[in-house]
């Protein structure tokens, strides 16, 4: 027979429901903002990486803080505003351009004598209807770019925020640094700056050696994609630069874009010389570039720059991949200091366990006898 049945009476505290309401207003609050906190993210990012150069700009030029700020950010701009007028008509015909004539390569390729055993299989296909749709759909692409149909004003009040966020940031944070040393006692403040300090230098030395970096590659890779008579060389190395800004699979993903492209136009001679040209160049960035542009100011294990660009890609998109090195660094500078006095009692515990397991004597052991010890 079936005993009596128990009831289970569950209690929510008013607290634990004020606690859970309060976190899911929240949530909801920050994915209605999102595209807000993005822009203040992009802006803070980018003070971040103006901060060395500011630095060099007040010291050298024997000007406050503020006007430093000023020059480099807003002298930035001018530059970066001046080369779009100049190259980017050009770059973005070529880009389109080879974009459009994609399906055209790839049928060039499906019928090479290198890729014939490819012939009419399902993969083909697929990339072939892949190729096609992307070419249909890049015009409104390059129309929401450049900002048109609308959406112009949008774009310019975006860029117009992350510049002045970064501007306001580089003027104010010797103040906001003095406001947070004031609240904190003297041995948490210095390990506060030093901590600032690091992850100030990470991230800037790792942007601007990343950008340098990635118009070396560019310019490498398009120039040899030029001289071996592809079409669109302008196109892959505007594509071959931006994708080496990606951590650790940048430059293969563009080695996958640049050679089959080569084989299609110029044969399979042109394209093993390509191919050639890539990996030698990858392993001049990866063992001179690298080391001697960033030096260690980004020195994480592949796994975790993987994992970084996995999920801060999938937060922020395209941008969350772009910094995803430097966050992770980041963070882990964070974690290392908030664990460095832990691990060093650790440390201490465990040299302290293996002097008494195994100790070092301080001079010949010695034997017993058989009436007791000599």
């Amino acid at each position: 027979m079936r005993g009596p049945r128990r009831s289970i009476e569950i209690r929510i505290g008013l607290r634990t429901l004020l606690l859970i309401t309060t976190v899911a207003i929240l949530a909801v609050a920050l994915v209605s903002i999102r595209e807000a906190l993005l822009l203040a993210f992009t802006g803070i990012f980018l003070g971040l990486v103006f901060e060395i150069p500011v630095r060099y700009c007040a010291r050298w030029l024997h000007v406050r803080r503020n006007i430093a700020a000023a020059i480099v950010v807003l002298g930035s701009v001018v530059i970066v505003t001046l080369l779009a007028l100049v190259l980017l008509v050009p770059l973005v015909d070529s880009l389109v351009d080879f974009l459009k004539g994609l399906p055209q390569t790839v049928e060039e390729l499906r019928k090479s004598n290198e890729l014939s055993w490819l012939g009419d299989s399902g993969g083909a296909k697929n990339v072939q209807q892949g190729s096609q749709h992307l070419a249909d759909t890049i015009p409104t692409a390059v129309d929401a770019f450049l900002g048109v149909a609308g959406t112009a004003f949008s774009v310019g009040l975006s860029l117009f925020t992350i510049i002045f966020i970064a501007l306001f940031l580089l003027m104010d944070l010797p103040r906001l640094e003095a406001a947070l040393d004031s609240v904190l006692a003297s041995g948490t403040a210095e390990r506060t700056a030093s901590l600032w300090e690091r992850i100030t230098v990470t991230i800037s030395r790792w942007a601007l050696g990343a950008a340098f970096i990635a118009v070396i590659a560019g310019t490498v890779q398009g120039g040899a994609a030029w001289l071996l008579g592809a079409s669109p060389a302008l196109a892959l190395g505007l594509i071959a630069g931006f994708l080496d800004l990606i951590p650790t699979i940048g430059a293969t993903i563009a080695g996958f874009i640049l050679v089959p492209t080569v084989l299609a136009q110029e044969g399979l001679t042109a394209a093993l010389i390509m191919l050639a040209v890539i990996l030698v160049y990858q392993q001049v960035e990866n063992n001179v570039l690298t080391p001697t542009v960033q030096g260690k100011a980004v020195n994480i294990s592949g796994f975790f720059v993987m994992l970084g660009v996995t999920i801060f890609g999938a937060l922020l998109g395209v941008i969350g991949a772009l910094v995803s090195v430097p966050v992770t660094a980041s963070i882990q500078i964070i974690l290392g200091e908030v664990t460095a006095e832990r691990r060093a009692r650790v440390a201490a515990a465990k040299a302290g366990v293996e002097d008494e397991v195994d100790p070092v004597p301080d001079g010949p052991v010695a034997q017993p006898t058989a009436h007791g010890t000599a």
